[in-house]
């Protein structure tokens, strides 16, 4: 089946999160990322859901290049949600983590993500 639609989660890789952090990290992006996709392009967000969901985790190098992201992401009207961590762990409160974008258009968001290497 080929996917028309996806969600992109991108990690700073800087902060050496712990995988659990990481993983952590990724869902508020994800849930952050579909609750608002689903109130301001809800019909990318059904199209994405019945397709079954497509995320993909990606890595990025700094706070820069994830401000650089969302820069990019908002020319061209992709929804993205930055996320913020309380503080509570791994990281001082405030500190940006992850950025969720889309669900969108794979095609559209390749625009913003498609030179990111996928997390490992």
């Amino acid at each position: 089946m080929a996917f028309e639609y996806k969600m992109c989660i991108v990690l700073r890789t800087d902060l050496r999160m712990s995988a659990g952090k990481q993983i952590a990290q990724a869902c508020h992006a994800a849930v952050g990322a579909s609750e608002k996709a689903k109130r301001e392009n809800h019909r990318a967000w059904m199209r994405w859901r019945d397709e079954g969901g497509k995320k993909v985790a990606l890595e990025a190098e700094s706070l820069e290049e994830l401000e650089e992201l969302v820069k990019r992401a908002d020319e061209l009207d992709i929804v993205n949600v930055i996320i913020q961590d309380a503080g509570l762990t791994e990281v001082p409160p405030g500190t940006v983590t992850a950025l969720g974008l889309g669900p969108e258009m794979s095609e559209k968001l390749d625009k913003v993500t498609g030179s990111l290497p996928l997390i490992k």
